[in-house]
């Protein structure tokens, strides 16, 4: 796993996510979840290549079940991107990376 993949929690969401002064992509996953594990290694490349433009990291809906919910994340991988505190897009199931890509360089 990446070292610039970030670990988010209902403690530190709002100053990680909301105050950030770059675009945070947050990936709302489950280790239960298949689709989710099969887009976590995309994430985590995410994490590298976008360092100092995008803030990348994952937030479990197991253990931060309250976030999800604030955001109506209703089913798993769902992909919000913050900008300036609140959600400017989202993409919800396991997705190409090229489109990941594409909607994450829209909001940057």
């Amino acid at each position: 796993m990446s070292e610039n993949l970030k670990h988010f929690s209902t403690d530190d969401f709002e100053a990680e996510v909301l105050k950030s002064d770059i675009p945070v992509l947050v990936d709302f996953w489950a280790e239960w979840c298949g689709p989710c594990r099969a887009i976590g290694p995309i994430v985590d490349e995410l994490a590298t290549e976008y360092l100092g433009k995008a803030k990348i990291g994952k937030l479990n809906v197991d253990t931060d079940n309250q976030v999800a919910a604030q955001y109506g994340v209703r089913s798993i991988p769902a992909l919000l991107i913050f900008k300036d505190g609140s959600v400017a897009n989202q993409i919800v199931g396991a997705v190409p990376k090229e489109k990941i890509t594409e909607i994450l360089d829209s909001v940057i």
